[in-house]
């Protein structure tokens, strides 16, 4: 039997494929550009034997997660910029504790309320650990309606998998846009629990913490995370390469950027400029592997971002000095068109 194919918004569709990797938890509270996925979830929900609870506050939200997920529950919140930071210590304790969780946050302009619009200034937060301490989680950025939906499935198993929190790190334009999505069913890999709060059934009581007071008891935990935290490096980078093997200036983008970027890149080939792309898909795990190989053919970086300077660190830190990188950048909510990225990279091509 094919797979279903439906016009989605990205945010529906994110929804949808956590329902399909049997999340059967979600807690949130509204937020604009958002609002789609507790409002999907509400309904589909109920339908599924899950719950779903509009929360108090964000704070509350990322607390519900913290207990659902110690009693075994594949658990799920969302937000936007503003609220993702009111849940950062909440994600913490995430982390601390080694419960499984998905976290999406569909950005918005900042700092502060800012505004609506799309932006990608929330890369700090996501990829460098938002709240306290030495904790890590994978970060999955989406560029289509479609890879909405295959990172949230994603995304609930690699939680699992490590016992971490995992973040889907989206925008406004990817929330609100809507595409084709084949709704493809994945095969659901269960990971066995036994650390769960799931009743004692004649064994030990389990413990479900954060808190470590004993003699050493913390830096030992911290560097069982950081074994953790190396696996997932050695194992879990994502990206996308275009039209890179010849070129002369390579493009960094992700997300809804990259998108953009992608269109540009096509219209300076067009040029004869010799220009390729390099598509984080997670961003932490960070990707150097394609940035350091590349390094050695072409003479220079063009990192474009929806921000004033993020991801431009991590490619700086890839390339080590051997290439010269360059930034672009459009903050508060300012989304670039293909045009106007397509001058900039005749601007920074190389002479």
């Amino acid at each position: 039997m094919s797979a279903k194919r439906v016009l989605m918004k990205g945010n529906e569709a994110i929804a949808e494929g956590a329902i399909q990797a049997g999340c059967r938890c979600y807690f949130g509270y509204p937020i604009t550009p958002q609002n789609e996925i507790p409002e999907y979830m509400s309904v589909r929900m109920p339908e599924m034997g899950g719950v779903f609870v509009q929360s108090e506050s964000e704070v509350a939200a990322i607390n519900m997660v913290f207990g659902a997920s110690a009693c075994g529950a594949r658990a799920m919140t969302s937000s936007s910029s503003p609220g993702i930071s009111l849940k950062q210590e909440g994600i913490s304790y995430l982390a601390g504790a080694e419960l499984p969780a998905v976290i999406v946050n569909i950005q918005r302009g900042g700092p502060g309320l800012g505004n609506i619009s799309a932006s990608q200034a929330d890369y700090f937060q996501a990829t460098k650990g938002g709240g306290h301490g030495d904790y890590r989680m994978l970060v999955y950025a989406p560029s289509s309606v479609q890879e909405a939906y295959d990172l949230s499935v994603r995304a609930f198993e690699k939680a699992d998998q490590y016992r971490n929190p995992v973040m889907i790190l989206g925008d406004g334009v990817l929330g609100q846009m809507m595409e084709p999505v084949e709704l493809k069913r994945p095969k659901i890999r269960n990971f066995e629990k036994p650390w769960a709060l799931a009743g004692c059934k004649g064994r030990e009581p389990n413990v479900v913490k954060s808190l470590f007071m004993g003699e050493g008891e913390l830096e030992r935990k911290n560097f069982a995370l950081q074994k953790k935290y190396s696996m997932m490096k050695s194992r879990e980078p994502l990206f996308e390469e275009f039209m890179t093997d010849d070129a002369e200036m390579v493009v960094a983008a992700y997300g809804i950027a990259a998108r953009i970027v992608k269109a540009s890149v096509k219209s300076a080939r067009e040029k004869g400029l010799k220009v390729g792309l390099i598509r984080p898909i997670t961003l932490f795990p960070f990707p150097d592997a394609p940035f350091d190989r590349v390094c050695g053919n072409t003479g220079k970086f063009l990192v474009i971002e929806m921000n004033l300077g993020q991801m431009v660190e991590d490619v700086r830190l890839a390339v080590n000095g051997r290439c010269k990188v360059d930034f672009y950048g459009r903050p508060g909510g300012g989304v670039p068109t293909p045009q106007e990225l397509l001058k900039v990279i005749i601007k920074n091509y190389p002479k």
